[in-house]
């Protein structure tokens, strides 16, 4: 009697993994494209694609998207993030972007072997940007949201290969990028400013910095040259040859000083004499990562009208002011 309960438990269990092996069989059958037994060899069915998986796919096997990093603002150079949307590594040879924005293709120069896209993942080419296309005053939208319109419709021509040679067909694909942050509207009006105002004066940072003798403020002078008067035009019509510095901003890194107050509202004209502008500086942060993850904090930004546009020209420090401030700054906050 005692063993009963347990025979029936042990052919209850026999038929539990029977069923289970049956319908395992089934769901192998099940996935194959036709009748006849499974092939052990073969990979596993992949599911059903989602509405999310099919609209990638219909989008095409490489996407395209444009963003900037913080610390190429200064050097004028774009990101071009391509997606592979397919299930197996690409490899990307070529790739160049084109905008009416700018007067010749976006290029990204590629290494020897191009560079690999693994699936699903985002990759990141660089790409310096040409001369722009100035038209009108009127700047063109800019920031998180903003759109290019029809003048700033942006498509990339890629170069595709497979690890093992040449993707089937067409090695060339050509997709529209897209530019969510108007990455593309944003420089071109920042360069179009730029060439105004050059057209007007050379605006620098000299290589010295002042440092006051307690160490906690110091001097950056910004050098001025007004270039010549083109003609009547730059000295008859008002505000024609002029450059306007409404003011200047601080920075993440930089703030300003009461020893030499920043100049407001002030206007520079072609033609001009030289003129020296001081500036004082403090550290605007102390905290251990003001230096260390530094990106545009010596690039000081001027808010400026000229040629009936405005906007923000910035002017950098170059390589030795900038790690002069780097070495005030530490010092400064290590004295506060």
């Amino acid at each position: 009697m005692d063993g009963l309960p347990w025979a029936r438990t042990r052919r209850i269990l026999l038929r539990m993994a029977a069923a289970v092996t049956v319908l395992g069989i089934a769901a192998s059958c099940s996935a194959g494209t036709g009748g006849g037994s499974a092939d052990t060899n073969s990979p596993a069915p992949t599911a059903t694609p989602s509405a999310t998986t099919a609209t990638t796919a219909a989008a095409g096997p490489v996407t395209a998207e444009i963003s900037q990093f913080r610390d190429n603002y200064s050097k004028q150079i774009i990101e071009i993030q391509l997606t592979n949307n397919t299930g197996r590594a690409l490899i990307a040879v070529g790739a160049a972007l084109t905008s009416p924005l700018f007067g010749a293709p976006i290029t990204w120069a590629a290494p020897t072997g191009g560079i690999e896209l693994p699936p699903g993942q985002a990759k990141s080419l660089p790409a310096p940007l040409p001369a722009p296309v100035c038209g009108g005053p009127a700047a063109p939208p800019s920031g998180p949201g903003a759109t290019s319109g029809a003048s700033g419709l942006a498509r990339v021509s890629l170069r595709l290969a497979t690890p093992g040679g040449t993707v089937p067909g067409p090695a060339a694909a050509d997709t529209t990028a897209a530019d969510p942050f108007g990455v593309l509207a944003r420089n071109n009006a920042e360069m179009c400013l730029a060439v105004e105002a050059s057209a007007v004066a050379t605006l620098k940072l000299a290589p010295e910095l002042e440092v006051a003798a307690d160490g906690r403020t110091a001097v950056v002078r910004m050098l001025v040259t007004p270039h010549p008067a083109s003609g009547p035009a730059d000295t008859g019509t008002p505000g024609a040859g002029e450059l306007v510095i409404d003011r200047i901003g601080e920075t993440t890194l930089l703030a300003e000083a009461p020893v030499a107050p920043w100049p407001r509202e002030l206007t520079l004209r072609a033609g001009g004499p030289p003129m020296e502008l001081r500036l004082g500086i403090r550290p605007a942060r102390c905290d251990p990562h003001a230096v260390a993850e530094d990106k545009v904090g010596t690039l000081l930004p001027l808010q400026v009208r000229v040629a009936g546009r405005e906007g923000v020209l910035k002017v950098g420090a170059g390589g030795q002011l900038r790690g002069r401030i780097y070495d005030f700054v530490t010092t400064a906050c290590g004295r506060q």
